[in-house]
């Protein structure tokens, strides 16, 4: 009984191949771009790690500073287990590490050369021979040795001797001191052996990974969001079949089949569609995953600093994950169908009244759910902190529109048939309205997948716009010049200052702000900062009293995180409790950041170097003067940048940054075209019964299926409507809620109208597509099939 209840369940498959394929696919899809979301992840985490790991950085606690070599000596002759690193950028975005291989503390699980081979040190100690990640490999300048491939160093990292290290950066200071042991004294104690350095904790490999976790959760709303779009295809797939084989069902209880048995084997079909479309899903995700992972690694490498793999590394981690995917979402999709096949009497479900009683959900009870979800999701956003709590407030609006469309069509739809004149008219409105239990998951999975475009969208809209014009203005001087040393910068100041209308100097210590790593710098009393620096708050005659030195402005992203406006106070280093005079925009700047006067900095900070300016010239004589000091002073690379440089480059990191955003924006809005697509043919050919009396009442099958065109059309604009509001809330919250708590700063809400229109011209294209098929087979039906309908008992 078991094994023909088996095949006669299988039968239906046989016979709608589409419908079987839609299901494969549907969960796929649902799988493949969540697995290759979390491969992404776990690529970068991987990297991440090794790079906090890289010397033991993420263990060994540092001294910070301005240290030299003799520094070194003195706290060794003191009888300190210090190391020198000497850290820089090299071309390409590479990281130069230099160390001394002898002192450098030997920890567990770091990726370190092994030099107990003589000649390999001897080359390593004379600067013959380098060490990088095998990836690396070719990206290294031809100025720097032969390199070795050293498997688990983090990519982007370049390994040399201490001596050789500081010959290509051009410096003779240190950058740290690495503690690698039993200290004779507190630690605590070492910067009185060493004034004016500090000691540093290991970061415990959470440095970059704090930095990015927003970048990767948002990945992962996306690949969530994508999840749930293929859900809908799943679950509306398995509900058209199980609408199919109600007489089936009927049939094989009344034969005797138990209810609890054919519950089983129905879930054992489900398990097996689940590891093939699983399966299916995986590989897809590591081509998703393969194809986007280099736009990602130039993402995180050019806004954060943070080297990551090109080559993806198989992990147990995400392809099990995917599996485990595709198994709950399977479970969600095919759970309501298979309970009313368990619980509904026998002979109940081939009756259709039956069966559409268990099948319905209140239109009005989902409805109420969908408006306490935005409610809850409006409560989240104006009362509620955290990351995870805004993009809880994301979900929380996303799922409670997707509820609410259901309703917001029936009314839409009823007003319409009410207003209706003529019996055909009336039809097309009553049917349409019909349509829409059997559409609405795949209208949803496409009202999220517009929502997501117009919100997204915006906010990048909003982003670029507002990033541009603060570009205009924090970029105001014309040339950047960085020199190799404090000696070749005073050479240069005093060449182009009689040439030039100003030299603003760019000079900035690292200190701690409220408690945490960041940056003070100094700023020069110059209309270049008065007329063009971005305040969002600030007191009265603020310029004024930062060149008096009475105070400091701090960036958008220390004020929000410490509640430091105008007004309050900070207390820096060195300066003590200082009043904040002003709040300055700093967008791409993940850390806080103080600006001191220029007079007053220097007084206190007198030894900071000032190997950096901007240049003030006439802008048609930026180039001939940038030629001239290349050629004088023999700068070459970063020496001199022209503002425009500056500008193309942030503008393409900023492009880069959202550029797997939009790719996931379209295969979103891809899959949600299938949805519909799947659900219009399917539910072509169960709509036979409704087609067939009004075709023996006159109307053609041409007439049919261009009323089929239309209301695929109808639905799609009006579900485009209702996704403009949910986009322009989406965007709100990304922007208000989700940035803020992410990143430090909010912008403002810009509407792109020309946008919308221009997604709601693909979104009823993709409709089109999705209805041409059932409504060309409607039209080339033949009349024979129609009339069949009458024969049998409905």
């Amino acid at each position: 009984m078991i094994r023909a209840g088996a095949q006669a369940l299988w039968s239906h498959w046989r016979r709608h191949p589409i419908q079987l394929l839609t299901l494969i696919i549907g969960l796929a899809l649902a799988t493949g771009l969540w697995t290759g979301v979390q491969a992404i992840n776990a690529q970068a985490r991987l990297s991440y790690d090794r790079a906090a790991a890289t010397l033991g950085q993420d263990r060994l606690p540092a001294l910070e500073g301005a240290l030299t070599l003799a520094d070194f000596a003195r706290a060794r002759r003191a009888g300190w287990p210090v190391s020198p690193v000497v850290e820089g950028r090299l071309p390409g975005g590479l990281r130069l590490l230099g160390i001394d291989p002898f002192t450098l503390p030997q920890t567990p699980g770091t990726a370190m050369p092994d030099l107990s081979e003589p000649d390999l040190l001897r080359a390593f100690l004379a600067a013959e021979v380098a060490f990088a990640a095998p990836d690396t490999l070719a990206r290294l300048p031809e100025t720097l040795p032969p390199a070795r491939a050293l498997e688990g160093l983090a990519p982007g990292v370049v390994l040399l001797d201490l001596q050789a290290a500081q010959s290509v950066l051009g410096s003779e200071g240190i950058t740290r001191l690495l503690v690698g042991g039993p200290t004779p004294d507190p630690l605590d104690q070492l910067p009185d052996l060493l004034p004016g350095t500090r000691v540093a904790q290991p970061a415990g490999g959470g440095d970059i990974a704090r930095l990015t976790d927003s970048f990767h959760l948002n990945l992962t709303a996306f690949g969530l969001l994508a999840f749930a779009v293929g859900l809908f295809i799943v679950h509306a797939t398995i509900g058209l079949a199980f609408e199919q084989r109600r007489t089936l069902f009927r049939t094989l209880r009344a034969l005797g089949l138990p209810a609890r048995v054919l519950g089983g084997l129905l879930a054992a079909e489900l398990l097996a569609f689940t590891l093939v479309a699983g399966a299916l899903g995986i590989l897809l995700g590591y081509l998703v995953a393969a194809a986007l992972l280099p736009g990602v690694a130039a993402t995180l490498s050019g806004l954060y600093g943070a080297g990551v793999e090109g080559a993806l590394t198989l992990s147990p981690v995400w392809w099990m994950s995917g599996f485990a995917m595709a198994g709950a979402g399977m479970a969600i999709a095919g759970a309501a169908s298979l309970h009313r096949i368990v619980t509904l009497p026998v002979l109940a479900p081939a009756m259709p009244r039956a069966w559409a009683r268990s099948q319905r959900r209140s239109v009005w009870m989902q409805g109420a759910a969908g408006l306490v979800l935005l409610g809850g999701a409006a409560g989240l956003a104006v009362f509620g902190t955290g990351l995870v709590v805004g993009f809880v407030t994301l979900g929380a609006l996303l799922v409670g529109a997707a509820l609410l469309l259901p309703p917001v069509l029936t009314l839409v739809l009823d007003a319409g048939a009410a207003r209706a004149r003529g019996a055909v008219a009336q039809w097309l409105w009553a049917d349409t309205r019909q349509q829409v239990p059997g559409l609405s998951l795949a209208l949803m999975a496409l009202l999220l997948a517009l929502a997501a475009n117009i919100g997204v969208g915006t906010m990048v809209g909003s982003f670029r716009a507002t990033f541009v014009g603060w570009l205009d203005q924090r970029l105001a001087s014309e040339l950047y010049i960085t020199a190799e040393d404090m000696a070749q910068a005073d050479a240069i100041e005093a060449w182009v200052a009689p040439q030039v209308d100003a030299v603003l100097p760019i000079v900035s210590v690292e200190t701690d702000l409220a408690g945490a790593p960041g940056a003070l710098f100094a700023v020069a009393d110059h209309p270049t900062y008065r007329d063009n620096w971005p305040l969002l708050d600030a007191v009265p005659a603020v310029w004024d009293q930062v060149a008096a030195g009475a105070g400091v402005l701090v960036n958008e992203q220390l004020a929000r995180r410490e509640e430091l406006w105008a007004g309050t106070s900070i207390v820096v280093p060195v300066l003590g409790q200082t009043p904040i005079l002003g709040v300055y925009s700093d967008y791409g700047n993940p850390r806080g950041e103080a600006m001191l006067g220029l007079a007053a900095f220097e007084a206190v900070f007198p030894q900071a170097e000032r190997r950096r300016m901007a240049l003030r010239v006439a802008p048609d004589a930026a180039d001939a003067l940038a030629e001239t000091l290349r050629d004088r002073f023999d700068l070459t690379g970063d020496g001199v940048v022209a503002q425009a440089q500056v500008k193309a480059f942030s503008l393409r990191v900023f492009e880069q940054t959202f550029a797997v955003t939009a790719a996931l924006n379209v295969l979103t809005l891809g899959v949600a075209a299938f949805a519909l697509w799947a659900s219009l043919t399917t539910l072509g050919t169960m709509r036979l019964p409704q087609v067939a009396p009004v075709w023996a009442l006159g109307l053609t099958r041409a007439q049919l299926a261009v009323a089929d065109l239309g209301r695929a059309l109808l639905l799609a604009a009006l579900t485009g409507a209702v996704a403009v509001p949910v986009g322009i809330a989406l965007a709100w919250v990304l922007l208000a809620v989700v940035n803020v708590q992410a990143f430090g700063w909010r912008l403002p809400l810009l509407p792109d109208p020309g946008g919308w229109l221009r997604l709601g011209g693909w979104t009823l294209t993709a409709a089109v597509l999705a209805a041409a098929v059932p409504a060309w087979r409607l039209w080339r039906m033949p009349p024979s099939d129609l009339v069949k309908v009458f024969a049998h008992e409905r």
